[in-house]
């Protein structure tokens, strides 16, 4: 796959001083695939307004009760919505669920969405923004985390640190973060960019108080409180 040409403007290359800094702080991080892209599409829907913890246990559950995609779809709403409960919202990713599988289907003939490894990244990222009710975050996490395609997904993390240093406007919201992010970077850097801004997040630039004493990105970060 070619190289991504980044912008050359200040916000570019700060994100390429961004990365350099946590490559340096946090080593090498290798994609491993996380899931098959049906598991990790489906798995990202029901993540949506909830932890991580509770997305592995309302997957499981749901894998449990139903062992095939084709028991979702065929399956009352009301059913589904009672065995995915726990991760919330159930109500409104019940009915998303089955009108994705069904319309995979609908397209495809079975339950599979491993073609998009060969389509042209930008089709295959439209192919899946087509799917009812899947967005820019899920869409990346399916090409990123099960394909190991260059689409940064942005989450709570990646938004507000990514603004804090100035690598977006102020009021970009996280739709249009992702592909300004990822104009800024190399494709084989979007893996590894996207896990440090996430665990930096996590670690260090937390909602609330951030540690700016200890970050590695202080110096360069127009929002820190402790330069110089």
């Amino acid at each position: 796959m070619p190289t991504k040409r980044r912008r050359p403007t200040v916000r570019a290359q700060r994100a390429q001083d961004v990365s350099r800094l946590l490559f340096e702080q946090n080593g090498e991080r290798p994609w491993v695939k996380r899931a098959e892209p049906m598991d990790e599409l489906i798995y990202t829907v029901l993540s949506q307004h909830t932890s991580d913890l509770n997305t592995d246990r309302t997957f499981a559950d749901l894998r449990a009760t139903f062992p095939t995609w084709q028991e979702i779809v065929d399956a009352p709403t009301e059913a589904v919505q009672e065995t995915i409960k726990h991760g919330g919202l159930s109500k409104i990713k019940a009915p998303r669920v089955q009108a994705i599988l069904q319309e995979i289907h609908r397209q495809r003939g079975e339950y599979n969405i491993d073609f998009l490894a060969d389509m042209p990244f930008d089709e295959a990222r439209k192919w899946l923004l087509s799917l009812p009710g899947v967005g820019e975050k899920t869409a990346a996490c399916v090409l990123l985390f099960s394909l190991g395609r260059p689409a940064l997904p942005v989450d709570t993390h990646v938004h507000r640190v990514s603004g804090r240093l100035g690598l977006i406007p102020k009021k970009m919201n996280a739709d249009k973060a992702h592909y300004q992010l990822e104009s800024y970077l190399d494709d084989a850097q979007v893996y590894q960019f996207h896990v440090d801004l996430i665990e930096h997040g996590r670690r260090v630039c937390h909602a609330r108080r951030p540690n700016c004493r200890e970050c590695v990105l202080s110096e360069l970060c127009p929002s820190s409180t402790e330069k110089g």
